[in-house]
């Protein structure tokens, strides 16, 4: 059994499904696949071997018995919707026949194929697929640890985190000043600041509006850039503030028991501080043996195989996939790649390369919304942007423009959460 590279690329759309006309390996197979990680990449990754592999033992180790996504989460720090609207379960894939062991994973050995829970039990698999998600890396900016993150919080990872900065943003006076840290690159989603920024301005424009937000880059340029700076202009000249790495936008520490935040220049004295530290992958690819020096993981895009533990694969925001960003698009669609071709590897063949894409929406109002598509071929075992494809909405746009994108972001975010949860 071959699968094709059409029926990869049939199984790629945005948010199509792997269709029922993708063959299966043959009935006798029984795989033992594991899956580590319940978000975006995880969850739709045990829905496509369990899809593509019927008869295979589809086990998804993950220890929340609710799943908080990170996308749109930026929509309720800004008071424009509810936690509840982004939390789901995983009772869809155990439906489907999903095992979900609901524990967490404390050691991969890769020598005798086997995952260690913390309950206890070992699984033994032919096939690994790690999909942790990121860390916070503490310390790396002086001052933010793990203590400052419950009175400064990231809230970049959705949750109690997200519930803590809305509630602050609520609790400020009017008049009071809120900051935001953006760190240097990569991080997880990209763009994710610069829309958070517009929601929170949208929230001081609205119910504070002595108040104001600055933001203290350490980056001079960043994804959709000529996007977030025209809708900053064009809806809050007056509520927000950016400063790139350049324009002593680099912070170099943080006090959170006097609120204050200090760049090379200036210590800024805060009502509110939002702090977004530099990342690495989960801590549980470091016990597989998957992440480098870097703290990423390095994979064959091909299969996103591990390049360090040849039966493990890797997927999602832990990834070295450059220049694919790191977004639950891209970790969705890697969840597709990396199942068709464990599939593929499992019955003898060779995976065959792909067109990837990823489709980022961003929110400059709770009404508006802007856009970055990126086409990328993962041939010659590399991963490299198509030339001509792909692009940003356009800029000067008529209102009604940024209207649609926000309602495709919606359908986007209904499309991906039924295809990953439900």
């Amino acid at each position: 059994m071959t699968f094709t590279r059409r029926q990869t690329l049939a199984a790629l759309g945005a948010t199509s499904l792997v269709s029922g006309s993708l063959p299966a390996l043959a009935k006798g197979e029984k795989a033992r696949l594991v899956v580590i990680g319940g978000g975006f990449g995880g969850a739709s990754a045990a829905r496509f071997l369990k899809q593509l592999m019927p008869n295979a033992d589809v086990t998804l180790v993950e220890a929340n018995s609710t799943y908080v996504a990170c996308p749109f989460s930026n929509l309720v720090i800004g008071g424009e919707r509810t936690i509840d609207a982004q939390s789901f379960t995983h009772d869809g894939l155990k439906a489907r026949g999903v095992t979900i062991a609901r524990d967490m994973a404390e050691a991969v050995d890769p020598q005798r194929r086997t995952v260690n829970l913390r309950g206890g039990t070992i699984l033994p698999y032919d096939k690994l697929v790690l999909s942790p998600g990121v860390d916070m890396r503490w310390n790396a900016l002086e001052g933010y640890d793990e203590a400052a993150a419950e009175i400064m919080p990231h809230a970049w990872k959705a949750g109690a985190q997200t519930l803590l900065l809305r509630d602050q943003l609520r609790a400020m006076p009017d008049n009071g000043l809120v900051v935001m840290y953006v760190p240097p690159a990569p991080f997880r989603c990209p763009p994710g600041p610069y829309e958070r920024a517009c929601l929170i301005a949208h929230y001081l424009k609205t119910k504070k509006p002595q108040s104001k937000l600055l933001i203290l880059d350490a980056k001079d340029s960043f994804s959709k850039m000529p996007l977030f700076k025209e809708a900053w202009a064009q809806h809050y000249p007056d509520h927000l503030e950016w400063r790139g790495a350049s324009a002593d936008g680099r912070v170099s520490r943080v006090d959170a028991a006097n609120m204050t935040v200090s760049t090379d220049f200036e210590d800024i004295k805060v009502d509110v501080i939002n702090v977004i530290p530099p990342q690495k992958a989960g801590w549980i690819a470091d016990r597989a043996g998957v992440a480098d020096a870097t703290g990423w993981c390095p994979i064959h895009p091909v299969s996103f195989q591990s390049r360090l533990q040849p039966d493990i694969h890797v997927i999602g925001d832990a990834t070295i996939a450059n220049p694919m960003p790191k977004s639950a698009f891209s970790a969705n669609l890697q969840a597709k790649i990396t199942s068709i071709a464990i599939a593929s590897m499992l019955s003898g063949e060779a995976p065959e390369p792909a067109t990837l894409m990823n489709t980022c929406y961003s929110y400059t109002t709770p009404d508006d919304a802007v856009s970055i598509v990126g086409v990328y071929s993962n041939a010659n075992d590399e991963l490299s942007s198509i030339d001509g494809a792909g692009g940003l909405s356009p800029l000067d746009a008529d209102p009604s423009v940024r209207a649609r994108e926000a309602a495709q972001a919606r359908d986007w975010f209904a499309a991906i959460t039924g295809e990953a949860f439900g």
